[in-house]
């Protein structure tokens, strides 16, 4: 059997040179390349399998479909994100639909439509949309009935009705559950009134615009035994999955520092959204828009741009920086962090925004002897990451997953001395999408893992993680069971969230008093 195995992998290695000696120039080179990356595969395989790391796929769950229920969704909210969402849940504008069908005319490699159509029924009707702008409402409407997925001249499904305010659409009585996207001021009387109502929810992130909303969103969450997801679609990351896996083995060693970082340098990474020609006073119901925070006169900039002012959210503080918390959180169990301080500033975008466009934030965990620090900037796309620093290896985690070993290791000595392993090269590198640990791949793959591009892969295919997510709240509505976002894990970050945004207003270090649950 292993003489077989031999002449295989001999064969195999024959075949792989004659192709590239039939190739101009490449031929030597070609060569060394190959020598270069298999000798690399291999001993990350071997490394991989010496620490006891799997990295095979994991099945996709199989939605709980055996009662044969229908849930009946309304959607709140239908902004970028909203569409989004819905768009996720199997539900998109026929407009768009088409769009993607032109793009993949285009380009075969524009997957889009292809993805879209392949997307998993969710067994789901859309009943309820709610949305202060008119435009936006007419195409939650469009959007709700095309559960063919069809374009401009498909069959289209008249299902929806709008209302003009949610506490309407919560009590309607053909809904059974509701998605929350609109701005964070919103956020706690929205899942308060669901929750007090027997509604599920699905809520985007951030959970809450105060500190004290977020002890009011609990009480009714549990109070009510509804089944709550917060938004973040990184819960479904193939990859930090992997990295929950190279934790728990210790692999690491003894961590003491995280850093993470959000660059973006564009007008709508900076919230600088478009405000749509045909927003006004008569298109928007703004007395109800800012009903909940602090009366200001009409402002189209106000009602598109909302996350420039605090009246309506918790700057990156609780927008980005939540995303990497959560990140870090599902990885490390990290908790509420026992004090934070916060700096930073308008420094670029000049145009009347309250909150920072640079923003830092240092997070103390003593009892774990690790600090976490945040650093972002809207004004500069210079990568960064995510990086989680132990004594024996450090691990860049994105979409794709790097473990390199410390030159100073105490468990990778010896291996460091014999040359197995070095610390300028990864000893473990991980690709969603890959059956196994591999240091090469094309640039484009390399690209795509990298950035994370709204999408993981689960054995081999792209899957959309706002859809995973969408579906796991919904396994859970059918089972009784907890999300992976649940109120608790919501609660965590939006005390951190809010932690690091009073350091920053009040310039001071905060503390979290967890005996009595209270910032101080």
């Amino acid at each position: 059997m292993e003489d077989k195995k031999n002449k295989k992998q001999a064969f195999s290695r024959r075949d792989l040179l004659k192709g590239f000696a039939t190739l101009p120039v490449i031929g030597a080179f070609g060569y060394g390349m190959f020598r270069e990356w298999n000798a690399d595969r291999l001993r990350q395989n071997s490394i991989a399998s010496e620490l006891g790391l799997n990295f095979d796929e994991h099945p996709i769950a199989v939605p709980s479909k055996s009662d044969g229920k229908t849930l009946r969704i309304g959607i709140i909210g239908y902004g970028i994100r909203g569409e989004q969402l819905m768009r996720a849940a199997g539900f998109s504008r026929p407009e768009l639909v088409d769009d993607w069908k032109r793009g993949a005319q285009r380009n075969v490699n524009d997957r889009r439509y292809g993805d879209y159509q392949e997307q998993e029924d969710l067994n789901i009707v859309i009943t309820a949309v709610c949305d202060l702008f008119d435009v936006h409402a007419e195409n939650a409407l469009k959007a709700a009935s095309n559960s063919n997925r069809s374009g401009v001249d498909g069959p289209m499904n008249q299902t929806a009705k709008r209302y003009r305010r949610y506490t309407d659409l919560i009590n309607a009585d053909d809904v059974d559950a509701v998605i929350i996207a609109t701005p964070d001021h919103w956020h706690a009387r929205m899942v308060v009134d669901a929750a007090k109502a027997g509604k599920h929810v699905y809520v985007e992130k951030g959970l809450t615009r105060t500190v004290e909303e977020v002890f009011d969103v609990r009480k009714a969450v549990k109070e009510s035994g509804i089944v709550m997801q917060l938004g973040h679609q990184g819960r479904q990351t193939a990859s930090y999955n992997k990295a929950k896996e190279i934790i728990d083995k210790d692999i690491l060693g003894k961590i003491s520092l995280i850093e993470v970082c959000t660059n973006r340098n564009d007008p709508n990474g900076a919230w600088v959204y478009d405000i749509h020609p045909n927003g006004s006073p008569e298109t928007i119901d703004w007395s109800q828009f800012v009903e909940p925070t602090n009366p200001h006169p009409f402002s189209l900039e106000r009602f598109f741009r909302w996350r420039c002012w605090w009246d309506y959210g918790t700057g990156l503080s609780g927008d980005l920086l939540t995303h990497e918390y959560d990140a870090l959180n599902q990885v490390l169990h990290l908790g509420i962090p026992h004090s934070t301080v916060a700096s930073g500033g308008v420094y670029f975008y000049k145009d009347g925004r309250e909150v920072p466009d640079v923003f830092q934030a240092v997070m103390e965990y003593p009892d774990r002897d690790l600090t976490f620090l945040y650093s972002a900037s809207l004004a500069s796309e210079r990568f960064r990451g995510k990086v989680i620093m132990g004594h024996d290896a450090s691990m860049e985690m994105e979409n794709t997953l790097t473990v390199t070993p410390d030159n100073r290791s105490t468990r990778y000595k010896d291996q460091l001395q014999a040359g197995v392993m070095s610390s300028d090269k990864p000893m473990i590198t991980y690709i969603p999408g890959k059956s196994n640990v591999d240091a090469v791949t094309s640039a484009t793959e390399q690209y795509f893992a990298s950035r994370g591009l709204l999408y993981t892969y689960v054995q081999g295919k792209r899957v959309d993680t706002t859809h995973l997510h969408i579906r796991e709240w919904l396994n859970c509505i059918r089972s009784g069971e907890q999300p992976s976002c649940n109120i608790d894990q919501a609660f965590e970050e939006a005390i951190t969230a809010h932690m690091a945004t009073i350091a920053l207003r009040e310039n001071r270090k905060v503390f979290w008093d967890a005996e009595s649950e209270k910032i101080v």
